[in-house]
């Protein structure tokens, strides 16, 4: 199995229009409504995450079988991806940034972690959720 193919491409074509919606939504919710970090990122990764499946699992990955075994490891994919991405933007940038405001090192960490989250979130589809039987 390949991991860069067509499925690369269509996944950040899907990603690009997630991105557009969810994306969108964070930071409105962080910057203008006033909600946090973690609550702004995580509503992003909510309504990112239910998009994503369908666009990936129809589109990206062409996969049409249901099962409960994919919908929880699609979900433990993307819970895993989140934190660990997040939790690792956020700690890098605010050391790096450490000499800015907690306002510019939340943006710069959430668009850090939507990067990283990508790259973590295509594997894990890729190689266990929607993995095709070769």
């Amino acid at each position: 199995m390949k991991i860069f193919d067509k499925t690369l491409l269509k996944f950040l074509i899907a990603g690009f229009v997630n991105t557009i919606i969810s994306g969108s939504l964070m930071f409105v919710l962080y910057n203008i409504f006033g909600i946090g970090y973690w609550l702004s990122s995580a509503a992003n990764y909510v309504v990112g995450g239910i998009l994503s499946f369908f666009l990936n699992k129809y589109w990206t990955f062409n996969v049409k079988k249901w099962s409960l075994h994919m919908i929880v490891t699609f979900l433990a994919t993307i819970v895993c991806s989140y934190f660990l991405a997040y939790r690792i933007a956020k700690t890098t940038i605010y050391f790096i940034l450490s000499n800015y405001s907690e306002k510019i090192r939340d943006n710069i960490a959430m668009i850090a972690g939507m990067g990283l989250c990508t790259a973590l979130n295509y594997t894990g589809q890729r190689l266990i959720v929607f993995r095709k039987s070769e």
